[in-house]
C-alpha cells in the first residue's frame, strides 16, 4: 500500500541517545509531506490529463477510422460510377454504330433504287425518242409524197366554192 502524507505526518521515531534534533526532523518531515502532497496532486492531474488525452485520442482514432472507411466507400463508389459510365458509353457507341450502319444501308438502298429509276427513265426516254423520231420520220415521209399537193389544192378550191355559194 502506498505511503500517504498522513502516514508521514503520524510517523513517530523511537528515541535514542545521541539521536537527531527533533525539530529538524519535524521540519524535514513537514517539507516531505508538502512535497509528497504536491506530487500526489500533480500525479492526479497528470492522470486526469492522460485520461482526457486518451479520450481525445480515442475520439480522433474513431474519426480516422470513419474517414478511412468513408474514403474507401467513396473510392468504391467512384470506381463503380466510372465502370458504369464506361459500360454506358460503350452501349451508346454500339447503338450509334448500329444507327450509322442502318442509315448507311438505307442510303445505299435508296441510292440503288434511284440509280435503277434513273436507268429506267433513260431507257424510257430513249424508247420515247426513238418512237417520236419514227413518228416524225413517218410524218415527213407522208408529207414528202406527191398526193399532198393535190389534196392541198383541191381543198383550197372546195373552200373557195363554198365561200362563193354562201
Amino acid at each position: 500500500m502506498p505511503l500517504t502524507p498522513l502516514d508521514i505526518h503520524n510517523k513517530e521515531f523511537g528515541r535514542r541517545l545521541r539521536g537527531y534534533d527533533e525539530d529538524e526532523v519535524n521540519e524535514f518531515l513537514d517539507q516531505v509531506i508538502k512535497d509528497y502532497e504536491l506530487l500526489i496532486r500533480e500525479n492526479k492531474e497528470l492522470q486526469n490529463q492522460v485520461l482526457s488525452l486518451q479520450e481525445k485520442l480515442n475520439h480522433f482514432t474513431n474519426i480516422e477510422e470513419t474517414l478511412s472507411k468513408t474514403i474507401i466507400v467513396a473510392q468504391e463508389a467512384a470506381d463503380e460510377v466510372r465502370s458504369n459510365s464506361k459500360k454506358e458509353a460503350q452501349l451508346i457507341v454500339k447503338e450509334a454504330e448500329k444507327n450509322a450502319d442502318r442509315i448507311i444501308n438505307e442510303s445505299l438502298s435508296k441510292s440503288r433504287r434511284v440509280a435503277l429509276e434513273v436507268e429506267e427513265l433513260k431507257k424510257q426516254a430513249s424508247i420515247y425518242r426513238a418512237r417520236f423520231r419514227t413518228l416524225v420520220e413517218a410524218q415527213l415521209e407522208l408529207l414528202g409524197q406527191e398526193g399532198w399537193d393535190s389534196l392541198n389544192s383541191s381543198s383550197d378550191q372546195s373552200q373557195l366554192e363554198q365561200l362563193n355559194r354562201g
